[in-house]
């Protein structure tokens, strides 16, 4: 394979941001409203009158006017910290994850099968008198442990470690702030110790802490950990469908959660929206629906939309830069003796990161290129994808390259195939899909007829980015852990990488990381549409097709380094292999994959 190496002197997302950029005002719109309503959660004097705890929630909506919540949150905190703390069928890829899961859950079928009886459904709500207490399942507290003691730890500064006291846990405490992952690491631990004792009833829990230490912790320290611990009681509550319990303990977490605060704030103030839709669901207070109307637009519109906020994401945030460099790298290692190259887009979103193989292909002088051809794939959103296309024809204009568009729309994934693509014969066809196979895992005939006409096309090589974690579990209280804990990370990154009242990141969780969280926690069957697997399982689902995974060469592995040291950032942002495969991390947490794989 030929090392062809692309400078990254010139070659940026910055200097096409313009010509990209959308003439969609909704964004626009939406900053401006958030920004008008920027605030210092801990920093404001005037907050005018409180309310009703009750109105901490809403259903109606992301973006309602929280001005006077946040009033009312101060004032409660205020009075707080006078006094002590808080208390002192998808069997396709589905049967892959129990074989291959990491961390391991060392679970029984009866374990499984108990959680699996779980209705979900539109039902009423059945509140026995004698509610039982079923604290998580053994599987559910190994996967929690695990997390809390098996995370590499990339700064050793600090060390979380269990004493000789078997009800207190010691933390040696250097200068380094704790990072989001790290504080719901420990408010695990905590929580596994406070499973081994019975609970009466959500005011015992009040008022008797867990018999753990929280020593050499700072006071935010202790009340971020303190607050996800209610979250996980919240989650085992909703779990075993004691949703009245639930409630109590959601309102304690609504209570000091602020979408405004800091990062562990935010994160439990997203989960304990998705646990009240969760109860809204099951008990039959809201439809699907009803939960669909009240976002404000649709995702997949956003996330294909060239708007600021998209593009200062890509800029400010290290991930999706490390993998699209690094798998347009593998790319152009794989068609350099080609002239005529044929692009298969599976899901382009926005584009933007071909500007980036059209600028490498521009220099390209000891092989010129005699046409660049991209087809974009989709269902949906048909307008979208031809403005995409032009924009990147006004890009390649502006380089001089031969440049085609082609626009292949299918009403069902179902109806793909071959001859769609007018593949010429002298032409050197790649596959590229940037978080595209994971919206299919919950259609498996569509994944399997998808991967059936890539085969027949067989392309030269295929570049896959997916995200590397396992939201696919049909245990609710699993899943639920491995959502915390990745979106923890995220969240953690967010903070590192931009300001606390930067619209961008408001916008960012409300709109992108929101509809994960609520797909993931609140919904169950057909409608929990976000389902994520780690890379060993798409290992074994693409081996059914006669792929081999192909080895990132030192070039491509170059550009990831070189990637990550673009970011301010960039030392809490990990690389790894996997295999034949890079790992994209945050301070150890994985969170991208990227693959390269070809028929055999």
């Amino acid at each position: 394979m030929a090392k062809v190496v692309f400078s990254l002197e010139g070659i940026s997302y910055g200097e096409v941001q313009d010509k990209l950029s959308s003439t969609d005002n909704r964004y626009e719109t939406l900053e401006g409203e958030i920004a008008a309503k920027q605030f210092n959660s801990y920093g404001a004097e005037d907050w005018g009158e409180s309310g009703a705890i009750d109105q901490l929630y809403s259903h109606n909506g992301f973006y309602q006017d929280v001005s006077s919540e946040q009033g009312f949150i101060f004032s409660k905190y205020q009075q707080q910290q006078q006094q002590e703390h808080l208390y002192s069928n998808y069997e396709l890829l589905d049967n892959l994850r129990f074989d291959i899961a990491s961390p391991p859950i060392q679970a029984s079928l009866e374990e499984i099968a108990k959680f699996g009886e779980i209705p979900t459904g539109t039902q009423g709500v059945v509140e026995p008198e004698k509610e039982k207490q079923f604290p998580f399942s053994s599987s559910s507290l190994e996967l929690l442990r695990n997390y809390g003691s098996g995370f590499k730890r990339l700064n050793r500064e600090r060390r979380i470690e269990p004493s000789n006291d078997k009800n207190t846990t010691f933390t040696k405490v250097e200068s380094r702030k704790l990072s989001v992952e790290e504080i719901m690491r420990i408010a695990g631990e905590r929580f596994i110790r406070s499973c081994s004792r019975a609970v009466e009833d959500v005011v015992s829990l009040l008022s008797n802490p867990f018999d753990l230490s929280f020593s050499g912790l700072s006071d935010e320290e202790i009340r971020n950990v303190e607050l996800a611990e209610f979250l996980l009681a919240a989650a085992e509550k909703v779990g075993d469908q004691q949703y009245e319990r639930a409630t109590r303990l959601l309102n304690q977490c609504e209570w000091f959660s602020s979408k405004n605060g800091n990062p562990v704030q935010r994160v439990v103030y997203y989960f304990s929206e998705a646990l009240r839709e969760r109860i809204d669901r099951d008990t039959g207070r809201i439809t699907t629906k009803q939960t669909r109307m009240t976002r404000p637009f649709d995702f997949e519109v956003a996330i294909m939309s060239s708007n600021p906020t998209t593009l200062a994401c890509h800029e400010q945030i290290p991930f999706s830069k490390i993998v699209q460099f690094t798998g347009i790298q593998a790319i152009l290692e794989n068609v350099a003796e080609a002239k005529r190259i044929h692009i298969i887009d599976l899901g382009i979103r926005n584009g933007i990161h071909w500007t980036v193989l059209m600028q490498a292909l521009a220099s390209r002088y000891d092989c010129p290129i005699e046409l660049l051809k991209i087809s974009a794939v989709g269902t949906t959103e048909k307008q979208l994808i031809e403005e995409t296309g032009k924009r990147l024809m006004s890009f390649s204009q502006s380089m001089n390259l031969p440049f085609s568009y082609n626009v292949v729309m299918v009403s069902d994934m179902l109806e793909l195939k071959e001859d769609l693509f007018e593949i010429d014969n002298e032409e050197t066809v790649a596959v590229y899909a940037l978080l595209f196979l994971r919206s299919m895992i919950a259609l498996p005939n569509r994944l399997e007829n998808i991967m059936r006409v890539i085969r027949k096309i067989n392309p030269s090589v295929m570049v896959v980015t997916e995200i590397e974690a396992n939201h696919n579990s049909p245990v609710f209280v699993n899943r639920f852990i491995e959502a915390l804990f990745f979106f923890s990370a995220f969240f953690d990154c967010l903070d590192a990488c931009m300001e606390p009242d930067n619209p961008h990141r408001t916008i960012t969780e409300l709109v992108f990381y929101t509809d994960g969280i609520r797909s993931m926690v609140a919904a169950e069957g057909e409608e929990r549409e976000t389902r994520n697997v780690k890379l060993d399982v798409w290992r074994a689902f693409f081996a059914r097709y006669g792929m081999e995974e192909m080895e990132l060469s030192m070039s491509s592995l170059y550009q990831a380094r070189l990637m990550v040291n673009q970011f301010d950032c960039g030392s809490s942002c990990t690389t790894d292999i996997n295999g034949k495969s890079l790992i994209v991390g945050w301070k150890g947490t994985p969170i991208k994959s990227l693959s390269v794989w070809k028929f055999l």
